[in-house]
């Protein structure tokens, strides 16, 4: 069966062009999870009429709002609108727990009385080793990125299939070591002819594309200046709703 890819949200984290915050959901038969689950990831998937308790996991790649920020919406919807009763696995870097919870006190006062009535698990995902998650295989390297989201890029193995996305970070060579042999591999692509600390621009993607070594390559988290130009680089470019079967 093949493994389903669905850019639920592509966008940087101020919405340039419209576009919602990172949520990438992949589906394997029966399973379905995400990869990062950003602030705006509840109306994303709402927009395109994807029932958020269908999500089984959700990996994060690193701890800043734009990427888990949306937690604390699914969190509760489980628990009070959508009525949850399947478990939920949320797994992340160090300390993915308490900074939900967090999360969950900062945006929604109070809420920390509540107990879900559906299993919720957490898993601490160990860098440079294979973690089990549910039937997946996730394999996380460290990034190059803010120091306390705890960055990390994924190497995820679903089904006979290898999905990779780079997070937010600078280029490493441990990118290329993540991303070898993937059948998809999700690079950031931030900005275009200007480097940046803490992130990838296209002047690394054409430096280093060949290293990747991935079947297929997809440049998301564009910025202004790479959306002003995404129809005239080489590479394919993520928008919002796009699906790609591996």
């Amino acid at each position: 069966m093949a493994v389903s890819v669905t850019f639920v949200g592509c966008g940087d984290a101020f919405g340039s062009g419209g576009r919602f915050n990172t949520c990438i959901m992949v589906e394997d038969g029966g399973l379905r999870f995400t990869i990062d689950f950003g602030a705006s990831s509840m109306v994303a998937l709402n927009k395109l009429e994807i029932a958020p308790n269908s999500i089984d996991a959700v990996l994060l790649t690193h701890l800043h709002g734009d990427h888990f920020g949306g937690l604390p919406f699914l969190l509760l919807d489980a628990m009070l609108g959508a009525r949850r009763e399947t478990p939920l696995t949320i797994a992340g870097p160090k300390g993915v727990e308490a900074r939900v919870d967090q999360a969950m006190e900062a945006l929604f006062p109070g809420s920390g009385v509540m107990q879900p009535k559906f299993p919720l698990i957490y898993v601490e995902l160990e860098i440079g080793r294979d973690n089990e998650v549910l039937d997946l295989t996730v394999t996380p390297f460290a990034a190059k990125h803010t120091p306390q989201t705890n960055p990390t890029a994924l190497r995820v193995g679903v089904g006979d299939k290898i999905v990779t996305y780079s997070g937010d970070g600078e280029f490493t060579p441990d990118l290329c070591a993540a991303s070898q042999g993937a059948d998809l591999f999700i690079a950031e692509c931030y900005f275009h002819d200007t480097p940046v600390k803490g992130h990838m621009s296209h002047i690394d993607i054409r430096n280093h594309g060949e290293d990747f070594g991935a079947k297929r390559m997809v440049l998301t988290h564009l910025g202004p200046a790479m959306l002003a130009v995404r129809d005239e680089v080489a590479e394919e470019c993520a928008e919002d709703g796009l699906v790609i079967q591996l």
